[in-house]
């Protein structure tokens, strides 16, 4: 059984998600100990619970120490099945978190794996569902991964309450993702969500991103949704794509912080990207890690990015537990170029 040091590098939830995940993927036993150790509550919360609690119902995988608080975690996965299945966080916890999770999982499903899940749709610390589908979901699909996402309901903390449905379909192969240029970066979308709180808000949030944008030339096309949802709640995602890729930045509205900080501060993330000539935004490689991982047999992955996060650092050992991958990291003036091969 592989060991897996939960408090290794960051020490967060992602250790357990992927580390789960990616024995679902090779059917490589894991126990991993020691689960967000480094984090003020430490142990299994409540969506990284349902996350699991997903992949062992996928795999009718064994288990050990899976509930909410658990410090420690043994996984066991069978086989893998498709089907359709529902699942409620319970709480707001990050959907798009939990369906990333099963993404990675379900890559060798021999049918598609129908998965409906409640919870938040929206919330800090993770991708926005925005961010998700327009940055996430966008890159994986260039690399050959088969998806379909649908949002039914926003939901935000505290009540959550959001529903989507993921379908994954079969995948033949990873293909590399190969951005070994800078790419040109020269229109921004966007999406201002909001819900039972006043028009002015998305309004001004919208301005101040469009005004900052603007100082860099730089032309936008931001939507404002006005949606039904459990808890009032807002938030901004901005992207901007190439030919070949998509960087993204996303900033969740907070009680007592102005609308035009929240607009402007998403504005200035996706500035920093751009202006650093990266064509991975900070956030997209941790995220996108695996699949590079999962490539490697058909050619290398690479990738420039503004910097390397502690997160995206944990990320590579963890991957590099399950895999005889190799990370090539080169500094340059404003940004760090990687590869990633076996």
């Amino acid at each position: 059984m592989l060991q897996i040091d939960g408090s290794y590098g960051e020490g967060g939830g992602q250790i357990l998600r992927n580390a789960v995940a990616l024995s679902v993927l090779t059917k490589k036993p894991v126990e991993i100990k020691n689960i967000r150790a480094k984090r003020p509550n430490p142990g299994i919360k409540a969506q990284h619970h349902t996350a699991i609690s997903c992949m062992k119902t996928l795999c009718d995988a064994k288990t050990e120490g899976l509930f909410i608080g658990s410090p420690s975690l043994k996984f066991t996965p069978g086989e893998l099945h498709t089907g359709e299945y529902e699942f409620d966080i319970g709480t707001a916890g990050s959907m798009t978190l939990v369906f990333q999770t099963c993404i990675l999982c379900s890559l060798k499903a021999i049918k598609p794996v129908i998965i409906k899940l409640t919870g938040g749709t929206d919330v800090k610390w993770s991708p926005s569902w925005d961010y998700f589908v327009h940055v996430f979901v966008a890159l994986i699909c260039k690399m050959g991964v088969n998806i379909d996402v649908n949002l039914i309901q926003r939901g935000y903390y505290p009540k959550g309450g959001g529903e989507a449905v993921l379908t994954v379909h079969p995948c033949k192969k990873i293909r590399p993702l190969e951005l070994y240029e800078k790419q040109n970066f020269t229109t921004v979308q966007g999406t201002i969500h909001i819900s039972s709180l006043p028009d002015h808000i998305g309004k001004r949030m919208k301005h101040a991103a469009i005004k900052t944008l603007l100082k860099k030339d730089l032309e936008s096309d931001i939507k404002i949704e006005n949606v039904a949802s459990l808890s009032p709640g807002t938030g901004i995602t901005l992207w901007s794509q190439s030919d070949k890729s998509v960087l993204g930045s996303t900033v969740t509205g907070e009680k007592g912080v102005p609308s035009e900080r929240i607009g402007e501060s998403a504005a200035i993330q996706l500035l920093k990207e751009i202006d650093s000539d990266a064509n991975l935004d900070i956030y997209a490689i941790d995220q996108i890690l695996p699949y590079m991982a999962l490539a490697s047999n058909m050619g290398k992955s690479s990738c420039i990015v503004r910097n390397l996060s502690s997160h995206t650092k944990t990320n590579m050992w963890i991957i590099q537990q399950f895999f005889d991958t190799t990370f090539e990291i080169v500094k340059q003036d404003n940004s760090v170029r990687l590869a990633v091969n076996v």
